[in-house]
């Protein structure tokens, strides 16, 4: 069955600019200038290969808006803000650890975060059945008066608050598959029982000190974040069985009126800032359930944010399947045209250590939520 999908894009997104580096570095001293890990051929690629496919054909392509300061400021402290702005007006720099300000960043950043808005807000009225928004800068470290991670504004927090303001949603989900935890999203919403986020994210990464899977919220809000840190070396069906056994449940019992996913392509077998072991193909399966709970849950409504993500070759394919998915179609890019380099990885085995990991997250939820 073939799904409205929108696409969101815009080219000033590929215009942030964050210069020379190697990895998450900026060059200087002992690191050699290169090409810095979160620069705009990642995104720019996904597009051309929707063009390339003629895929992009099949979707309902959406222009963003801007978001408005007052919008920013659902997630975000003015001094903040007002900070961002700054440094982009004056050359660029760092509004926290690796979270690389442009010139004209500001403006851009506000587009990234209006993207998940009109995404939203299409989701909404109807206008499609589920969106996909290519946006960058990426959100999901950014807290509320610090820059992290490559991340300015924190594009799905302020989606979620945006659904609760204008709409009146009082049940939203966030899942994030981005390999990195979510920090921003987290911080955010700790106390807050609207809104129940899980994330899963590979153990002992970035940051290195948030992620724990001990923290499950405070106040009112205990039990509704929901951290599933995976081992290094996960692939496809520990993510899926991290899916099928914590989220499915807590989302059937949470009753979610929307879903947003923060979909950062970074758990990819190719992937240089991750040791993960996710293909193209698991993130379809990963795509389809969800899309499913949404179907079953919440009228459809299914919002996906790109976040992170770091192989410029394959990226796109792994997002490619991520849309074709969405949609309910499929493009001319049958194979995964880089299948022999995973073809020979245990991707498709659920080794014990990571069922325990799961295992694990169920028993310190177990006083919140029921898990078979």
């Amino acid at each position: 069955m073939s799904n409205k999908t929108g696409f969101i894009c815009d080219e000033s997104y590929f215009w942030h600019d964050t210069g020379n580096g190697a990895l998450f570095l900026r060059s200087g001293g002992w690191v050699e200038s290169d090409v810095h890990s979160e620069n705009p051929a990642t995104k720019r690629r996904v597009k051309n290969l929707l063009e390339r496919t003629g895929f992009i054909q099949q979707l309902i392509t959406i222009s963003p808006r801007m978001a408005t300061r007052e919008e920013i400021e659902y997630n975000h402290g003015p001094a903040y803000i007002d900070q961002v702005k700054k440094l982009s007006d004056q050359m660029g720099g760092d509004a926290g650890a690796a979270a690389i300000v442009g010139t004209g960043s500001y403006e851009i950043a506000l587009l990234s975060a209006g993207g998940a808005l009109t995404g939203l807000d299409d989701v909404m009225k109807g206008q499609v059945d589920n969106v996909y928004v290519l946006s960058r800068p990426p959100g999901h470290h950014a807290e509320k008066d610090l820059g992290m991670g490559f991340c300015l504004f924190n594009n799905v927090a302020i989606a979620a608050h945006y659904a609760r303001k204008k709409y009146g949603l009082k049940r939203i989900l966030i899942i994030d598959w981005d390999v990195h935890h979510g920090n921003g999203i987290e911080s955010a919403f700790l106390n807050d029982p609207e809104v129940c986020y899980i994330s899963l994210h590979q153990e002992f990464s970035f940051p290195p000190d948030r992620g724990q899977a001990e923290v499950i919220g405070e106040g009112e809000g205990k039990g509704y974040n929901i951290n599933i840190p995976l081992p290094a070396g996960t692939g496809n069906a520990g993510y899926l069985h991290a899916l099928n056994h914590v989220a499915v449940p807590i989302a059937e019992q949470f009753q979610p009126e929307l879903i947003l996913i923060a979909a950062g392509q970074d758990p990819s077998a190719f992937d240089p800032l991750a040791r993960m072991m996710v293909t193209a193909e698991g993130f379809r399966k990963m795509t389809a359930l969800v899309k499913q709970m949404a179907e079953q849950l919440c009228q459809g409504r299914l919002v996906v944010c790109h976040e992170g993500g770091y192989s410029a070759a394959y990226v796109p394919v792994c997002t490619m399947r991520v849309i074709e998915e969405l949609s309910g179609q499929k493009s001319q890019m049958v194979e995964d045209p880089f299948q022999l380099g995973i073809e020979a990885l245990p991707t498709e085995v659920l080794l014990a250590h990571q069922e325990e990991a799961v295992k694990r997250v169920q028993q310190i939820h177990a006083d919140y939520w029921k898990f078979d």
